[in-house]
């Protein structure tokens, strides 16, 4: 597993006894940290580029969209975060049942966590948690103990092993023992005080939020009694986030005071749950599995359950079979009365839908568009993309997908046109310059093809190879003035940044 040493060094940011219970800074004085805010974004994002080039993140539009929806929603339903704390949330498609914290608001989230959540109630208690570690400067407070200590070498270090394990796993494993020689295995966890006042904080934040309260130690509790059953004694979470039963306890506790709160799961949860475990293992078993949780009826939600069997379907090369469950699917969702989704809708008709479901149903018409791809039904699907994005106009997803059927059906002008009005909303969007990568190929522009490509790079941090796509560019002849200029700027402004960083 690529990500073996990351989930095991991510602890690092906030570790363990380094400050006696009475001797904590104020929470909210950021001006106690020796780091500011912009460095820890800045220290977030390096760490960021290296995740998003190792193939365990999962670039999904959908799946990135619904944890940022419920992120938000979270956020915004209290009055912890400051306007200028931005958050990112994002998945890795990793059976390990854990989440953490990286500097500057950056929170990831493993496919076996979300899967492991039993109700919405519980991941967004987890997620609510993991906030308040962001919100109450944990790193900060951390580093503001750790002067003396050299702890932003060892937060430097901590890209540098993510970095080298993904080429040459002894060097990463060799930066990483060098850095637990500088006693760093003594703080690999959470410390018990910051473990109780996230679960303080996290919990009012996800009770403001509208959830259950009883989630957050609901899932808590169920890791623990799951621990005694892995074969290493405890899942990943735990063993980076000490919990006791006296912490369950106190959650338990704070969530009697208020009413029962029964808090259905919302169709996105349900759906996003089921495209993971579509994703997951050797793909005739899950197709398998999706079918006999339908035949026995094993399932929380059906909608969700045919939407991942679909899914599976797709994944194992059953097309005819995907558009077969597919009408299925539609068919259920119609006389089920008890969701409002879709009204009087079938496939490529005018969609009218309730806002509360708007993720959901841009999730369906998107499967929907790919299972007629599939079927090589492609004026269907184009019908099916177009009448959806009227609905959905900004949903990343349909925009990828839309771009890419268009690609594939020798449209490239089309896209490329498509495209760049979508790239005025959503300004520096790595998966944009890819696709627009694509459309200069088909279109026969190598300068803009490799002009583009660049910012791809540049994105992931791979600045050496996005000079080189530079200095490429500006050895075609097919471009105007203005792009070459444009071209000749990008290159001068990398290579500044570059040689700065080398100083440094």
């Amino acid at each position: 597993m690529k990500f073996y040493y990351l989930i095991i060094v991510i602890p690092l940011l906030f570790p363990a006894n380094i400050f006696a219970e009475d001797d904590l800074p104020d929470l909210g004085d950021i001006s106690q940290a020796t780091i500011t805010p912009r460095q820890e974004r800045q220290l977030g994002l390096e760490i960021m580029r290296q995740i998003r080039a190792d193939p365990s993140y999962l670039n999904d539009a959908e799946i990135d969209g619904y944890l940022n929806n419920l992120g938000n929603k979270l956020i915004s339903s209290s009055n912890e975060a400051k306007p200028e704390q931005s958050f990112e949330f994002f998945a890795l498609q990793d059976s390990s049942i854990n989440a953490f914290a990286l500097p500057g608001g950056f929170m990831g989230f493993n496919s076996g966590l979300i899967i492991a959540a039993q109700s919405e109630s519980e991941l967004a208690g987890v997620m609510a948690h993991e906030i308040a570690h962001v919100t109450q400067k944990h790193l900060a407070r951390m580093i503001s103990g750790q002067q003396h200590i050299g702890l932003i070498t060892t937060l430097a270090a901590l890209a540098i092993a993510i970095l080298a394990s993904r080429s040459n796993p002894q060097a990463g494993q060799a930066i990483l023992a060098t850095a637990q020689a500088g006693a760093i295995q003594s703080r690999l966890n959470f410390t018990r005080n910051h473990e109780k006042e996230a679960d303080r904080i996290g919990f009012n934040i996800l009770h403001k939020a509208g959830f259950d309260p009883h989630g957050m130690s609901a899932f808590f509790e169920r890791l623990q009694n799951a621990g005694r059953y892995y074969e290493n004694g405890a899942p990943s979470y735990l063993r980076t986030h000490p919990l006791t039963h006296e912490r369950i306890a106190d959650i338990e506790n704070r969530a009697r005071e208020f009413p029962y709160r029964q808090v259905p799961g919302s169709l996105d949860f349900h759906l996003v749950r089921a495209k993971l475990k579509a994703i997951l293992g050797n793909s005739t078993d899950t197709v398998k599995e999706f079918d006999a949780r339908i035949q026995d009826k094993r399932y929380a939600n059906e909608i969700a359950e045919r939407y991942g069997l679909i899914s599976a379907l797709l994944r194992d090369k059953q097309p005819k079979r995907a558009d077969k469950e597919l009408n299925e699917l539609y068919r259920i969702i119609h006389s089920d009365h008890s969701v409002s989704l879709l009204k009087n809708h079938s496939l490529g008709k005018p969609i009218l839908v309730e806002s509360e479901y708007l993720q959901s149903g841009a999730m369906i018409e998107a499967l929907a568009a790919r299972v007629k791809l599939a079927n090589k039904q492609i004026k269907e699907a184009f019908k099916i993309y177009q009448t959806a994005l009227n609905v959905y106009p900004q949903n990343r997803a349909l925009i990828y997908d839309y771009t890419l059927a268009l690609l594939n059906h020798q449209n490239a002008q089309t896209a490329l046109e498509f495209l760049n009005k979508q790239s005025k909303i959503i300004p520096d969007n790595i998966n944009f310059h890819r696709l627009e990568a694509q459309c200069y190929s088909a279109l026969g522009n190598d300068m803009l093809q490799h002009r583009a490509q660049a910012e791809v790079y540049i994105l992931e941090g791979k600045y050496k190879a996005a000079i080189e796509q530079l200095e490429i560019a500006l050895r075609k002849d097919n471009g105007n003035f203005y792009q070459l200029s444009s071209v000749e700027a990008r290159l001068r402004q990398l290579k500044e940044f570059v040689a700065a960083n080398e100083k440094k």
